[in-house]
Order: structure tokens, then C-alpha cells, then sequence
């Protein structure tokens, strides 16, 4: 049975009102390519539009707050904490982490997966005078804990 989805077809927002409310949280994690001299810019802060991983960071926390806007029939979550954090992984590779956490009836992937995204392509964005070669990828949940049950990916 699809919950979102009524005995019409019709699309629903799921009714979490009876679900009790439990610590949850949520990590997601972006990559994006580039040139190395690009990256190494990005690292060192500096990009022509300024710092490009403090711009990142601030989106990606925006974009996770902001995600029941943006996403159709995704709750409104009160976000207790989203921190975001980057790694290098190769000359040419930067891996982002997004996790959120909450306390509440519903999960918060959505949020994580999004925070994710949005800081991707604030990176793109700030690095884009570079290169507009970049590519943005492996968009995924990495881990989900509380609610009915918990969520492991490997990376």
C-alpha cells in the first residue's frame, strides 16, 4: 500500500498525528568533481566570490530547514541541529556530509538528503568561474536512526 496515495489515487500528506514522538536522526552525503586547481581554491578559500565552503555550509543547513517547502507533502519538522561538514578525497573530489537530527513523530532523510544537495550545488556555484565542468554526484542517504527502525548505507 502506497501512503501517500488514497483509495482515489490522489496524492495525501501522511497523517503522523498518532506516531509517538522519538530522537531522530539523519546522515546524507554528496560528492562533486572538479578540476584540482578548483578544488584546491575552494579548500584554501580562495574563490573569486569568496569562501566557498562557509557559503556551502550555510545553505546546506538552510536547505534541510528549508525542505518541506521544496519537497511536495514532506512534513514541517522542527530541525533541532544540522551541522555539515566536507572532506577531500581526492585531487579532484569533495565528499559533503549533511546531518540533522530532531525530536519528533517523523523522520528527517528528506532534510539530511536535501541539506546535502543544496550544498552541492552552492559548491558548484561558487566554484563555477573555474569551470562549469563540474559534476555533482552520489547523492545518498548514509544512516537514519529512530522511528520504527534504523538505516545503515555503506559509503
Amino acid at each position: 500500500m502506497l501512503t501517500h496515495i488514497n483509495e482515489n489515487g490522489e496524492a495525501v500528506m501522511v497523517d503522523i498525528g498518532e506516531k509517538p514522538v522519538t530522537q531522530r536522526t539523519a546522515t546524507a552525503y554528496a560528492r562533486i568533481k572538479m578540476k584540482p586547481e578548483a578544488l584546491n581554491a575552494l579548500i584554501n578559500a580562495q574563490l573569486k566570490k569568496g569562501d566557498g565552503l562557509a557559503a556551502a555550509r550555510i545553505a546546506g543547513i538552510m536547505g534541510a530547514k528549508k525542505t518541506s517547502e521544496l519537497i511536495p507533502l514532506c512534513h514541517n519538522i522542527p530541525v533541532d541541529k544540522v551541522t555539515v561538514d566536507f572532506e577531500k578525497e581526492s585531487d579532484c573530489a569533495l565528499g559533503i556530509y549533511v546531518c540533522a537530527k530532531c525530536t519528533y513523530k517523523t523522520g528527517l532523510e528528506m532534510e539530511a538528503v536535501t541539506g546535502a544537495s543544496i550544498a552541492a550545488l552552492t559548491v558548484y556555484d561558487m566554484c563555477k568561474a573555474m569551470g562549469k565542468d563540474m559534476v555533482i554526484e552520489e547523492i545518498k542517504l548514509l544512516e537514519k536512526t529512530g522511528g520504527k527502525s534504523d538505516y545503515h548505507n555503506e559509503r
